[in-house]
């Protein structure tokens, strides 16, 4: 890896929003200011139900930032002191109704690195249980089971629009079928 560049001076350009911008001075001599906003929190999980090998269970809920509503996959937030395991338990039985006896982080992905410090745990959560925690959704979430093997209908769909989402049931599909030899 590349010598990462030296951090001149920093500020809050926009406290409300938490930008921040960096002098740097890259290896080369070369000096350059970028914006960026750090991580608060610990995180967020993107979860992965499986119903069974074949199925996942996808969710429908508003997403007031396209104002319709969005087939995905249960996620939120990771709370102080939780695991992603802890979070992503919490969060399926908020969300859909479910408890798993067997989560399983298999890694992080990033939605903007070049300007969001963000990460997103990829979480597969097996041995469904029926179990439902009240959560902060105002209406009650819609589950639809979906097979694994119809993965390319599932993208074409309009309103199946999240790239952590995406990009999770593709993780979990390699996963599955290298036989879970991750890690």
């Amino acid at each position: 890896m590349k010598e990462l560049p030296k951090i001149v001076d920093q500020r809050w350009v926009e406290p409300r929003f938490k930008l921040r911008q960096l002098d740097l001075e890259f290896s080369n001599g070369a000096q350059r200011t970028f914006e960026c906003i750090p991580s608060r929190g610990s995180g967020a999980v993107v979860i992965v139900p499986l119903a069974d090998a074949d199925t996942v269970l996808l969710s429908v809920e508003y997403a007031a930032g396209l104002h319709r509503y969005e087939l995905g996959l249960p996620r939120g937030r990771i709370d102080a002191g939780e695991t992603p395991e802890q979070a992503a338990d919490r969060e399926l039985k908020e969300e859909i109704g479910y408890g798993a006896r067997t989560l399983t982080t298999l890694r992080s992905v990033t939605l903007a690195p070049a300007f969001m410090a963000h990460e997103t745990h990829v979480v597969v959560a097996e041995e469904l249980f029926e179990e439902r925690l009240p959560g902060d959704e105002p209406e009650p979430i819609e589950v639809v089971p979906w097979r694994l093997d119809a993965l390319h209908e599932l993208i074409q769909r309009e309103e199946f629009s999240e790239g952590r989402a995406i990009a999770a049931l593709f993780i979990v599909r390699e996963w599955l079928h290298n036989e879970r030899r991750w890690k």
